[in-house]
């Protein structure tokens, strides 16, 4: 068992504040010198943006569980609190955009698998890609501010092109809204209430709101988003801690371990036990 390592941001010395654009040798050599496990998982509180480049190997790469390969000419968008693997690191090559929560005004939601970019979209997609690192690496020749509000709009361009570079555009989540407010306070109290209704009161909104804006964002409904929110953290403790399921209940907030177990299996359809077994392979 590996425990997970959480990862803090922290920029290269010539990086500008918030954003750093970094190569997979570059990534290597900083996990080597912080004794980080590229291999192993990982929590960092920072977004990654991994692309392949075109005429490189694919890369594997896990994601919360979710095992996904990067193809050549692909990107992997992982968010902050994921716990994400990197595998085969040494065998392809790529450039990585990491950045700060907040740095761009509006992140677009993230597609949950990696995108490959037809025809018609990778060349705007490779131009806004080229475009970024040159005024990454054109540091000195604005202002730090001027600077780091260039890298911003570039950045968001990016990422909007990438969001509609997929089969399907994603839907649109206004910014400050029902929907974004209930994820905050979800990834912030999920461990304290399992109820959509509490939320609803903190955020003076109704259930049904709450409801309708998690459907319209996420085709789930307020309490499938929730409680799939406790599942996943309920699979990383069990995966990545030895932590017993009683202390994994308690910190989650269940009033006992058979509520947790009775929910996990609701979930899952096996125990937390049974699932820990499976996915380390000792059964």
């Amino acid at each position: 068992m590996t425990e997970i390592t959480d990862v803090a941001y922290r920029p290269g010395l010539n990086a500008p504040i918030g954003m750093d654009v970094i190569d997979f040798a570059e990534l290597r050599d900083r996990a080597r010198h912080r004794e980080i496990d590229l291999g192993g998982p990982q929590r960092p509180d920072f977004h990654h943006l991994i692309h392949v480049h075109a005429d490189a190997e694919a890369l594997p790469h896990t994601v919360d569980f979710a095992e996904h390969v990067i193809p050549p000419g692909g990107w992997l968008w992982v968010r902050p609190g994921q716990v994400h693997q990197y595998g085969a690191l040494t065998r392809s090559r790529g450039t990585i955009v990491i950045w700060r929560p907040g740095f761009v005004p509006v992140d677009p939601r993230p597609p949950e698998t990696p995108v490959l970019p037809g025809d018609a979209a990778r060349t705007a997609v490779d131009l806004a890609l080229r475009h970024l690192v040159a005024e990454y690496a054109d540091l000195g020749a604005m202002t730090l501010e001027a600077h780091n509000r260039s890298l911003r709009m570039l950045l968001e361009v990016l990422l909007l092109r990438l969001a509609h570079a997929g089969s399907a555009p994603p839907p649109s989540i206004p910014a400050g809204g029902p929907f974004e407010r209930f994820r905050t306070a979800v990834e912030r109290d999920f461990t304290r209430t399992h109820r959509v209704a509490d939320y609803a009161a903190d955020l003076g909104y109704s259930s049904r709101t709450l409801t309708r804006a998690t459907l319209s964002a996420t085709g789930r409904s307020a309490k499938t988003y929730l409680d799939d929110r406790i599942i996943l953290e309920a699979k990383r403790l069990l995966v990545h801690t030895d932590r017993a399921s009683a202390d994994i209940a308690r910190h989650l907030g269940f009033t006992t371990p058979g509520d947790f177990s009775k929910f996990f299996r609701k979930h899952d359809g096996r125990t937390p036990l049974a699932f820990r077994a499976e996915a380390r392979g000792l059964t």
